[in-house]
């Protein structure tokens, strides 16, 4: 990836862009939700929760609950979660492919930069393969001063690798993703593949300000080769 029209750097979400992970993690949301009396649908809890950390999104837990949410309860809901991971999580498909792709062609200046904690993505990473390919460059937004949709985690992502966000590429499934990555100067790229419940819709990406969307993650690496950064190299 070198010359006019390509980037410096590409940065990837994890759940829904790498890993097939938000029917198992949104699984185990909507179960202690029910717990606690909130009999939300499937639909619902994707469109409240998907893309955000929960640990923002409280709040909306106690106006329907009256429960107020604790960290015994946020590390109850971790335990589980990892439990479904560690047993059934796979890769997007196409994913691994493609992530080892655009690794060859940037010389390596990739990173992932997630919303979720750092146990969560370094879990999903190893349980896929990708762990050793994002070694040291794997980002959670909770450990920055703001998570998505703000754009501290891609920003940092960008400052570990020396690039200018304006010359990297951010791919995500989220309208919060989106706008992390839009609002820090990145080109977006929505993935959306069809008849996922779990992927914000193609429009609504588009809306946020994904600048390509696209539907097969074997799309990515030529779609990113042929795109233009949002600044000239």
């Amino acid at each position: 990836m070198s010359g006019a029209g390509s980037f410096d750097a590409v940065l990837f979400d994890c759940d829904g862009v790498l890993v097939d992970s938000e029917s198992i993690t949104n699984g185990v949301l909507r179960t202690m939700l029910h717990e606690l009396g909130w009999a939300i649908s499937e639909e619902d809890c994707f469109q409240l929760f998907v893309g955000r950390a929960l640990r923002d999104e409280t709040a909306i837990i106690t106006a329907h609950t009256g429960f107020e949410v604790t960290e015994q309860w946020l590390a109850e809901f971790r335990d589980r979660r990892n439990e479904g991971l560690r047993a059934r999580l796979q890769p997007i498909p196409g994913a691994v492919a493609a992530v080892h792709e655009i690794d060859s062609r940037t010389g390596g200046r990739i990173a992932c930069a997630s919303g979720a904690d750092l146990g969560k993505v370094q879990l999903q990473l190893t349980k896929v393969g990708l762990d050793r390919v994002f070694a040291g460059k794997m980002f959670s937004g909770m450990d920055q001063p703001h998570s998505k949709p703000a754009p501290d985690v891609y920003l940092a992502a960008a400052a570990h690798l020396g690039v200018d966000p304006a010359r990297a590429a951010v791919v995500e499934d989220t309208v919060p993703g989106v706008t992390a990555g839009v609002a820090a100067g990145a080109t977006v790229f929505g993935f959306c593949p069809p008849d996922s419940p779990a992927h914000h819709p193609p429009q609504a990406l588009l809306d946020a300000g994904a600048a390509h969307i696209f539907t097969d993650m074997t799309e990515l690496p030529a779609l990113v080769a042929a795109a233009v950064s949002n600044r000239p190299a």
